[in-house]
């Protein structure tokens, strides 16, 4: 053994080892022993090494706790002070089930690049069924639970959401100084093709319009409000009558209404740039119109169990109208118009090729859609539907405002 060099006297030999320390002042400022322990002389001379480096640089935790521990501090003090409801709750899904059950017993200190890449990829070929007993939790189970896995892996977005809440987690702490650097950093997922989106065209769009009209669909102007002006579920279930402006035809929005752990929040948006006084085309006014009357009637049948929410789409006793509810009936009004199947996101889409059909004038048009730009709208404008679609429209627009 060669000659031990200043300091090194801290390290001596134990049971299955060496073991060293290093004073260490800890994040609290208090002075303290921090200890590490390998197998040859030489090993714990380089961890001991490190050590002393990383002491010089700031503060050094003593005993780090489990990522398990950690996480549930993150998510109480962090996540959910500082993040929306929505959010949070995604963050605690995450944690709760994609990454506590796998690394949660490991010190925050201990893990490394290799335990990050071995996590994600046991993600890829562990059944999401057995491993959080869906299966197990019916009355008769009918996969897993009977023998016959399902297969049921998390896809490549969910692994990437959970590879990022444990980024965000362990930046927190590299913060607080409990660690020095985040091993989530040296594993890079592959980027993966995105879902080409097929939207509505604007003749699909005009059928289902025209089967809620025809059907009397309570939720009608729902469907022209977010085909029109392109609202987000959480955004039209949020509106309320005090920000709609008809004689103005304008549209304050600025409120959202979700669901998260059971209860519904009312809520500003998620951020200011989803904030605005949008426009309304002339459908839009009309159909707001026969929304607040098929409102007031269905407050008079109700009598004495309506419940004033001040919403605009509320159910048949005024309370606010669900977002899961309003995606079932929103599925059926597609099967009975007869078009595809698309999600309520992807009605989006389809907005600005509505309002050229509707002979908007495209700075209307930029303000509804919100770009900051003349020329990206215009770019949309080249598409230009067929005359009868026009007329179809135009037709739908007359009907609403007799």
């Amino acid at each position: 053994m060669s000659r031990r060099g200043n300091g090194e006297g801290s390290i001596y030999p134990v049971p299955g080892g060496y073991r060293a320390f290093v004073w260490v002042t800890t994040p609290e400022g208090v002075r303290k022993r921090k200890y590490v322990k390998r197998k040859t002389y030489d090993e714990t001379q380089q961890a001991w090494k490190e050590l002393k480096a990383k002491v010089e640089k700031g503060p050094v935790a003593v005993n780090a706790p489990t990522l398990a521990a950690f996480l549930l501090y993150w998510v109480r003090e962090v996540v959910e002070p500082e993040l929306a409801p929505l959010t949070a709750s995604t963050y605690e899904t995450m944690v709760r089930l994609y990454i506590t059950p796998y690394l949660g017993t490991k010190r925050l200190d201990k893990i490394q690049v290799r335990d990050v890449r071995l996590w994600l990829n046991k993600l890829r070929r562990t059944c999401q069924c057995c491993a959080q007993g869906k299966d197990a939790r019916r009355k008769v189970p009918r996969c897993c639970a009977a023998g016959r896995c399902c297969d049921q892996i998390a896809s490549e977005r969910t692994i990437k959401d959970a590879r990022g809440v444990l980024r965000s987690a362990l930046n927190t702490a590299i913060s607080e100084e409990i660690i020095a650097k985040s091993p989530v950093t040296g594993v890079r997922l592959s980027a993966k093709r995105k879902r080409k989106i097929k939207p509505w065209s604007v003749e699909e769009a005009r059928a289902f319009l025209e089967s809620a009209r025809r059907y009397g669909d309570a939720l009608y102007a729902a469907y022209v409000l977010i085909l029109v002006l392109g609202l987000r579920k959480g955004e039209l279930l949020g509106l309320t009558w005090d920000r709609v402006n008809l004689d103005g035809a304008e549209l304050d929005v600025s409120r959202q209404l979700q669901r998260v752990k059971r209860q519904l929040h009312h809520r500003e948006t998620k951020t200011e740039a989803s904030d605005a006084v949008l426009p309304l085309p002339d459908v839009c006014v009309a159909a707001l119109r026969l929304r607040h009357k098929s409102q007031e009637e269905a407050r008079q049948r109700a009598g004495e169990t309506w419940i004033e929410s001040g919403f605009v789409f509320t159910t048949e006793h005024g309370t606010p109208f669900e977002p899961r509810n309003f995606n079932r009936r929103f599925d059926t009004r597609c099967r009975h118009a007869g078009v595809r199947k698309i999600t309520i996101h992807d009605t989006r889409h389809t907005c600005a090729s509505l309002l050229a059909a509707l002979d908007v004038h495209p700075r209307v048009a930029m303000q509804i859609l919100r770009h900051s730009d003349i020329k990206v709208t215009m770019e949309v404008y080249t598409h230009i539907p067929s005359e009868e679609t026009r007329k179809a429209l135009k037709r739908l627009g007359d009907s609403l405002g007799q």
